[in-house]
């Protein structure tokens, strides 16, 4: 496997995978006197886990399979008799990729989860905050049901709601044969069926549908940056919103400009006939299509990537926070503090060396011009090797990749004109990274620290991006630290301000440009723009920061 093949993967660390239960043990589920829940189409038993109620595979949507394809979602039939949710579902259709995430080929895959506490009371009396989350996976992979939802839950006291959604060729990639209005937005369009979902049935759930809270990390936090700026089909539907590792700013690509891709897709597919295209995609095997979209896509990280100028997206992400033309509620933003050092570790991986002295010419590719700038202001001897020094070097900006500190605090900075917003910092050194955020095997042997999606086991224990469940307990520093995090987002969902006890008095970042660092023993805030050198970015890069 070549380095930029590993290099793509750590794009999907978010998993793909089928929903099945993993091989960590759980308790056994309690099926005695659940509640019964009655939603608009039919009603539907849960069971209790860990003190959690549950309901696994809610259908939100219909099948998009056949004629379906590339159609907006449409509501599922209603049913009769009372649909057992003790299963998750199946995962929208993706490819197995490198022995980690896992084949599927289902297009009937429209479905959520519910988790909340349960101690034996009437349900549908609470009023509990509601978290939606929107997984991840580069556009291209991943499930809901590879996050457990009931530690969330119960630490909360909160419905958490996640559900799967269109990915890949099915879902993000454009074509002039689709309809104009939701051309390559279709995965958008579920998301948002799901969430018209929540507002007509959680309260009957006990969640308050005047109180979601809008929650995601890499494309699933992406995907929270399209609905905020969307205001004309989103507002209503969520009152605050969490985005991690994602920056809302990225210049995504124009739908028209981007339907070459999709053309290219269908040729390499056999539908190379324009008048047929569209027929003849309807035709084809999933597998085959993905594949084909693999191989047009070949080392662009960003190809499924949202595209705009629609219906489901009107404008990019950089016009509408500078205009304030976005929906008005409170946000959380941030990300981990060596966010693409996960990169330069598949890298490794895969054999790539990255050295003191062939880094200047890993820097002019990756830079250009600047690649010279670039090696001057960061030199490796300030690092402990040369693989942490590019990944550090990426995380603190890169322009062709929304994964970044300082498209992301260009994010924080023009939303702060508009709302109140908090920004924070995953950098926790000793956070388990082998056998969570990636492969066990091989150690690529630098350091890794807070890389990309390695925050996720905090607030969804064990979480390694498979069914397998196995990423290792925290340490104990590491899950005194996890606690005050989700006591962060507990009291954010609630009141809109993630200050929570044990942590300094965060403040509102538009205040003096703070962030608060959440690390163990030295959780503070700190001024990120300085330590990421966003100065010395904007002046190589002008035109990809605000004024």
């Amino acid at each position: 496997m070549d380095s930029r093949t590993w290099t793509l993967f750590a794009a999907v660390t978010l998993g793909a995978a089928l929903s099945v239960a993993g091989a960590r043990a759980e308790s056994v589920p309690n099926l005695n006197k659940t509640p019964i829940v009655e939603t608009t189409k039919g009603k539907v038993q849960g069971f209790i886990r860990n003190g959690v109620l549950e309901f696994r595979g809610i259908p939100y949507g219909a099948s998009t399979a056949g004629e379906r394809r590339w159609t907006l979602p449409q509501e599922p039939q209603a049913w009769a008799d009372v649909l057992p949710t003790m299963h998750f579902k199946p995962a929208c259709a993706q490819a197995a990729r490198y022995n980690l995430t896992e084949r599927s080929d289902s297009e009937d895959c429209l479905h959520l989860n519910v988790s909340r506490p349960y101690s034996g009371a009437p349900i549908a009396a609470d009023k509990r905050p509601v978290i939606f989350w929107i997984h991840g996976g580069a556009f291209i992979g991943g499930s809901s049901s590879l996050y457990r939802l009931d530690r969330l839950a119960r630490q909360t006291g909160a419905v958490i709601v996640s559900a799967n959604y269109r990915l890949g060729v099915f879902g993000f990639m454009p074509h002039p044969s689709f309809e104009a209005d939701h051309n390559g937005g279709y995965a958008l369009e579920d998301q948002r069926l799901a969430l018209r979902w929540v507002k007509r049935n959680i309260a009957a759930f006990g969640g308050d549908p005047e109180n979601v809270t809008l929650a995601g990390e890499s494309a699933g936090g992406a995907s929270v940056c399209m609905h905020l700026i969307t205001p004309e089909a989103t507002t209503g539907l969520f009152h605050k919103a969490i985005v991690q590792s994602a920056a809302c700013v990225f210049q995504l690509r124009n739908a028209k400009d981007r339907n070459s891709f999709g053309e290219a897709v269908a040729k390499k597919a056999g539908c190379d006939n324009p008048a047929m295209a569209l027929t003849c995609m309807r035709g084809k095997d999933a597998q085959e299509l993905i594949a084909a979209a693999d191989a047009v896509s070949a080392g662009d990280l960003m190809a499924m990537a949202p595209v705009y100028g629609t219906k489901t997206l009107p404008r990019p992400g950089r016009e509408a926070l500078e205009t304030g033309n976005f929906v008005k509620v409170p946000i959380l933003n941030g990300g981990t503090r060596n966010e693409l050092r996960l990169y330069v570790a598949y890298d490794v991986q895969a054999g790539k060396s990255y050295t003191a002295e062939n880094l200047p010419e890993v820097l002019k590719a990756l830079y250009g011009q600047n690649g010279e700038a670039v090696a001057k202001e960061y030199p490796v001897s300030g690092f402990s090797s040369a693989p942490a020094a590019l990944g550090s070097i990426m995380s603190d900006f890169r322009p062709d990749i929304g994964i970044n500190h300082c498209m992301s605090l260009d994010s924080t900075k023009l939303l702060s004109r508009h709302v109140p917003v908090y920004h924070m910092d995953f950098a926790d050194p000793k956070v388990p990274v082998l056998g969570a955020a990636m492969p066990l095997q091989p150690d690529p042997k630098f350091e890794l620290g807070p890389v990309h999606s390695s925050e996720l086991i905090y607030y969804f224990p064990h979480f390694s991006n498979t069914t397998q469940m196995s990423a290792p307990d925290l340490p104990p520093a590491s899950q005194a630290l996890a606690d005050r995090m989700v006591a962060s987002w507990s009291n954010f969902i609630r009141t809109g301000v993630p200050q929570a006890r044990a942590i300094p008095k965060w403040e509102l970042y538009v205040k003096k440009g703070l962030a608060m660092r959440f690390e163990p023993g030295k959780t503070a805030l700190f001024n990120p723009a300085r330590e990421y050198r966003c100065a010395f970015w904007k002046k190589l890069y002008p035109d990809g920061f605000s004024r």
